[in-house]
C-alpha cells in the first residue's frame, strides 16, 4: 500500500514540475539553512562538555573597591587565592592557577612567535580532562621550566622524533624549558586552548603575599556540584572579616565553568559567544524554514482545485478519507526526503564558506553524528506533517458528489489561509531586511565613529623587558625608516586599556581612594595616536628622565587625565592642571594635562576615568606610518627590526584589526543576517511566484475576454497584481512596530548607538514591495501579452 502511495506521489510531482520544483527548492533552501545553523549551534552548545568534572569547576572572579566608587569585577586573581581557599574551605578539593602569554620559541637558529603558551599548576590534569599521550600528569608540570607540548606543536617543532627530554627555549631571554610530555590537541569546542603548557612555578610568581596583583586565572574543583552556594556564602563572610578595617575591600565570586562560554561577561582563554546571538540565529533558521513550509502549504492548497476531480473519483470508487489523507502525506514525505538529501549534499559543499563566514571549523562528519541524524529524521517527519497536513485535510474533505457535479468554488481550497500565509511570509522577510539594515547601520556607526584617537595606519609591534634599556635607541632608529612618522611605547593598546589602579588627590584623606583605569605610556603616545590635549600640556622627555632618580630620592610623576577622570574628581580640565595626586600611593605626582575623552574600550561600555602616566616599560610599540607605499615601508621596517631586535621575530599587525576584533560577534551576525534576509525574500518570492502562476492559470479565460473587450496590458497587470501587493503591504504595516521594538532592545546593549530613523523602514518596505511586484508582474505581463484566442480555447 505504501509503495502505491509513493508511486502515485511521484507521478503527481512529475506531472506538475513547476510547482514541484518551487516546493523542493524552497524546502532545500530552508533545510540547508537549518542544518548549517544547527551544526554551528551544536558546536557552540557542546563547549567543554568533554570535561568530566566540568559541573564541579568554578572560575573565581574578583570584585574590588576602594573607599569611594563602585565595585569593579575582573576575571583574574592573585596567586594567593588558590592556596588560601584550598586550605580554608573543605568544599574545595583542589584547583589550578593559569596564565596565557605570547612567547618567542627558539629552536636552534629559528625563532617563532607563539600565542598559545600557557602556564598552569601541576594539578592541571586533576581538574581538567585533557588526555596526556606521553609523560606523567603531575610530574610533567612539577618544578621549574617544564613544558608539555600538544601533538600538533610537537610535530611542528620535532617532526616524527620523540620530543620528551628535548629542550626548547622560550621568552625574550631564551629560558631553556625541558619537554616533559605530549598531550592531545585541545578540542575546537574548548574554552581552554594552547599549544604549550608550562609549569606555573616557572613564572616565579606563586608567592602568597597579597590579594592584589590580580593577573592570573584561578579555577577551583569542588568536592560536590552542590557546593557552589555554600562555598560562596562562606567565602563572602571570610573576605568581609579579612578585609575589615582596611581602606579597600575585595570579594570573590564563583562562576560555573560550564556556563562561561555562553553566559559570562568575561572571556575565557578564547572569545565567548553571547547566548542571545545563538537565540537570534536559531530564530532566523526557523523563520526561513517556516517560510519554505508555508510556500508548500500555499501551493498545495492552491492546487487543490486541480485535484478535486481526482479526489472525487477516488472516493466514489471506495477510497476512505484516511486513505486520501495518507496519499497526500506520502507526497509531502517524498518531497521532504528529496529535499533533505539534496540539502545534505549542499551543506557539504557550502560548509567551507560557512566556516569562513561564522569563524568556525565545523566538519561535514558532524552530519553523521547520532544527534544530527536523529534531528534530520525528526525534521523530515515534522516538515511532512506540518507542511502536508492542512493540504491533505483539505483534499481529503472534498465531497465526491459535489466535486463530480462541477467545479468546486474558489474559496473551498483555503484562499483565506493562503492570504494569511503570504502576509506571514513577507512579514518575516520585512523583519529580517529591516533588522539587517539596522545592524549594518550600527556597525557602520562603530567603524566611522570618532574615537578620540587615530587607529588607521598604526602598526603594533611587541615590546619586552629586554628592549627597555635600548627603548630610546629603537624608537630613534625606526624613525629613520621612510614612511614612519611617529613611534610610541605603551603597556595597553588604546583599543583596550584595562589596568586597574587606585587613586587619590592631595586633598583626600590617605584612607580614601577611588578605583581608576591607568596605562603606562611614553612621551610620544598621545601624539602618535592623534589625541587632543584640551588643558595643560603633553608628557615630555624630561618627565621620562625624572623617573631615573638616585636611590632614596622620591620620583615625582606627571599625569595625564581624561575628561571623565577630571570630572569625577570635581575639576574642570583647566582646574585639574597642576593638582597633586597619588596613584597606588607609591606614585606621588602632579597633573600635567587633560586629554579629550577617547574610547579605550568597546562601545558597549561608557567611557570611564583614565590616567596616563610615564613609565619606561611597556608591552607594545605603536608605529604610525603615512599610508603611502605600505609594503615598502613594512619591508624597510622589518630590515631595521632584525638589526635592532635580533632576539624577536618580526611580528606585526594593524591597530584597526584589534578594534574590529571587539565586534567580531556583531560583524558575523550582520553577515549572517544579510545572507538569510536575502534567502527569506527569495523564498517568499518563490511562493508568490507559484501562487501568481497558479492564479493566472485559473484566470486565463477571464484575461482573454477582458483583452478582447479592450483591456490594456497595464489594466490587466493591475488586475492580477493588486491583490498580492496589497497583502505584502499589509505584512509591512504589521511587522514594522515589532521590528522597531526588537531592534531597540538589541541596541540597548551598546552604550553608544544609532537612533532608528523611519527612513530605514521606508527603504526596506520599498525594496520588498518592489521585489514582490517584479515577481508577480513577470507572470502577469506574460499572461496579458498572450494571444486571447489561445486563452479562450484553454477549456
Amino acid at each position: 500500500m505504501f509503495k502505491s502511495y509513493l508511486k502515485t506521489a511521484w507521478r503527481n510531482l512529475w506531472k506538475n514540475k513547476t510547482m514541484a520544483c518551487i516546493n523542493i527548492l524552497g524546502l532545500v533552501t530552508g533545510i540547508t539553512c537549518c542544518l548549517l545553523i544547527g551544526l554551528y549551534l551544536q558546536h557552540e552548545f557542546s563547549y567543554d562538555r568533554f570535561q568530566q568534572k566540568g559541573d564541579r569547576i568554578a572560575r573565581v572572579l574578583m570584585d574590588y573597591r576602594f573607599t569611594s566608587g563602585d565595585f569593579k569585577k575582573v576575571p583574574v586573581t592573585s596567586t594567593k587565592v588558590l592556596p588560601v581557599l584550598a586550605r580554608t574551605f573543605p568544599e574545595v578539593e583542589t584547583g589550578v592557577r593559569m596564565a596565557n602569554y605570547d612567547r618567542i620559541i627558539t629552536l636552534g637558529d629559528k625563532q617563532f612567535e607563539e600565542e598559545g603558551f600557557m602556564y598552569a599548576d601541576s594539578t592541571f590534569f586533576d581538574v581538567f580532562s585533557f588526555r596526556l599521550l606521553q609523560g606523567h600528569p603531575k610530574a610533567s608540570l612539577s618544578g621549574l621550566h617544564k613544558v608539555i607540548l600538544t601533538a600538533s606543536a610537537a610535530k611542528r617543532y620535532f617532526g616524527a622524533e620523540n620530543p620528551v627530554g628535548k629542550i626548547l627555549k622560550a621568552g625574550s631571554d631564551a629560558t631553556p624549558y625541558e619537554v616533559t610530555g605530549v598531550m592531545e590537541d585541545c578540542p575546537s569546542n574548548s574554552q581552554i586552548k594552547f599549544d604549550f603548557l608550562a609549569s606555573f612555578s616557572s613564572l616565579q610568581a606563586n608567592q602568597e603575599k597579597t590579594w592584589w596583583n590580580a593577573n592570573y586565572t584561578t579555577f577551583l574543583l569542588l568536592k560536590d556540584k552542590q557546593a557552589f552556594a555554600p562555598l560562596q556564602a562562606n567565602l563572602s563572610a571570610y573576605m568581609k572579616k579579612d578585609m575589615a578595617g582596611q581602606n579597600a575591600f575585595i570579594k570573590f565570586t564563583l562562576e560555573h565553568f560550564d556556563q562561561i562560554h555562553l553566559h559570562s561577561e568575561f572571556d575565557s582563554f578564547v572569545p565567548n559567544t553571547h547566548i542571545a546571538y545563538l537565540y537570534i540565529l536559531t530564530g532566523v533558521a526557523l523563520l526561513v524554514l517556516t517560510i519554505a513550509c508555508f510556500t508548500y502549504v500555499n501551493l498545495s492548497t492552491a492546487r487543490s482545485l486541480d485535484r478535486s476531480k481526482e479526489v472525487g473519483i477516488r472516493k466514489a470508487i471506495g477510497a476512505l478519507k484516511q486513505q486520501i489523507f495518507r496519499q497526500f502525506i506520502s507526497e509531502s514525505l517524498l518531497l521532504s526526503m528529496l529535499a533533505v538529501l539534496m540539502s545534505a549534499g549542499l551543506v557539504i559543499l557550502l560548509l567551507p564558506a560557512f566556516n569562513q563566514l561564522a569563524g568556525t571549523t565545523l566538519s561535514a562528519r558532524s552530519l553523521l553524528s547520532p544527534a544530527t541524524v536523529a534531528i534530520v529524521l525528526l525534521m523530515i517527519v515534522c516538515i511532512s506533517f506540518l507542511a502536508g497536513s492542512y493540504p491533505a485535510l483539505v483534499l481529503a474533505a472534498f465531497r465526491p458528489v459535489k466535486v463530480l457535479k462541477g467545479p468546486v468554488g474558489k474559496n473551498s481550497s483555503g484562499a483565506w489561509l493562503r492570504k494569511t500565509l503570504i502576509v506571514f511570509q513577507f512579514g518575516i522577510s520585512v523583519f529580517l531586511v529591516i533588522a539587517t539594515f539596522i545592524i549594518h547601520q550600527q556597525m557602520r556607526y562603530i567603524q566611522e565613529k570618532k574615537l578620540g584617537y587615530e587607529r588607521d595606519h598604526v602598526l603594533v609591534l611587541p615590546y619586552d623587558n629586554k628592549m627597555n634599556n635600548m627603548g630610546s635607541t629603537i624608537k630613534q632608529e625606526l624613525l629613520t625608516v621612510p614612511g614612519i612618522t611617529s613611534v610610541a611605547r605603551t603597556a595597553h593598546l588604546p583599543t583596550s586599556i584595562v589596568g586597574g589602579y587606585n587613586m587619590r588627590t592631595a586633598t583626600m584623606p590617605e584612607t580614601d581612594n577611588m578605583s581608576v583605569i591607568a596605562n603606562p605610556v611614553d612621551e610620544d603616545f598621545i601624539r602618535t595616536m592623534g589625541m587632543r590635549i584640551i588643558a595643560g600640556s603633553d608628557l615630555t622627555r624630561q618627565d621620562m628622565a625624572d623617573l631615573d632618580q638616585p636611590e632614596g630620592k622620591e620620583v615625582i610623576y606627571h599625569y595625564i587625565l581624561n575628561e571623565s577622570a577630571a570630572k569625577v574628581l570635581g575639576w574642570t580640565p583647566q582646574e585639574a592642571v597642576g593638582q597633586k595626586m597619588f596613584l597606588d600611593a607609591s606614585r606621588p605626582g602632579i597633573v600635567r594635562g587633560v586629554v579629550q575623552d577617547f574610547h579605550f574600550q568597546s562601545l558597549h561600555a561608557p567611557i570611564q576615568p583614565l590616567v596616563l602616566f610615564p613609565e619606561r616599560w611597556g608591552r607594545n610599540l605603536l608605529v604610525k606610518i603615512t599610508g603611502n607605499n605600505i609594503p615598502q615601508t613594512i619591508q624597510a621596517l622589518q630590515a631595521k627590526w632584525k638589526s635592532l631586535v635580533p632576539h624577536r621575530p618580526f611580528d606585526y599587525h594593524f591597530l584597526d584589526e584589534d578594534y574590529n576584533k571587539m565586534y567580531n560577534a556583531e560583524i558575523r551576525l550582520g553577515k549572517i543576517m544579510n545572507l538569510f534576509a536575502g534567502i527569506a525574500i527569495i523564498l517568499a518570492c518563490m511562493g508568490l511566484f507559484g501562487l501568481s502562476y497558479h492564479a493566472i492559470q485559473q484566470r486565463q479565460k477571464e484575461i482573454g475576454i477582458r483583452k478582447v473587450l479592450g483591456a490594456s496590458v497595464t489594466q490587466l497587470l493591475l488586475l492580477v497584481s493588486k491583490g498580492f501587493l496589497g497583502l505584502v503591504l499589509l505584512a509591512f504595516v504589521i511587522t514594522v512596530p515589532l521590528t522597531w521594538w526588537a531592534m531597540n532592545k538589541w541596541l540597548e546593549d551598546f552604550a553608544y548607538r544609532i537612533s532608528i530613523g523611519w527612513l530605514v523602514f521606508g527603504v526596506a518596505g520599498f525594496i520588498v514591495l518592489l521585489i514582490a511586484a517584479c515577481t508577480v508582474s513577470f507572470q502577469a505581463v506574460k499572461a496579458a501579452l498572450m494571444n486571447p484566442v489561445k486563452s479562450l480555447r484553454s477549456e
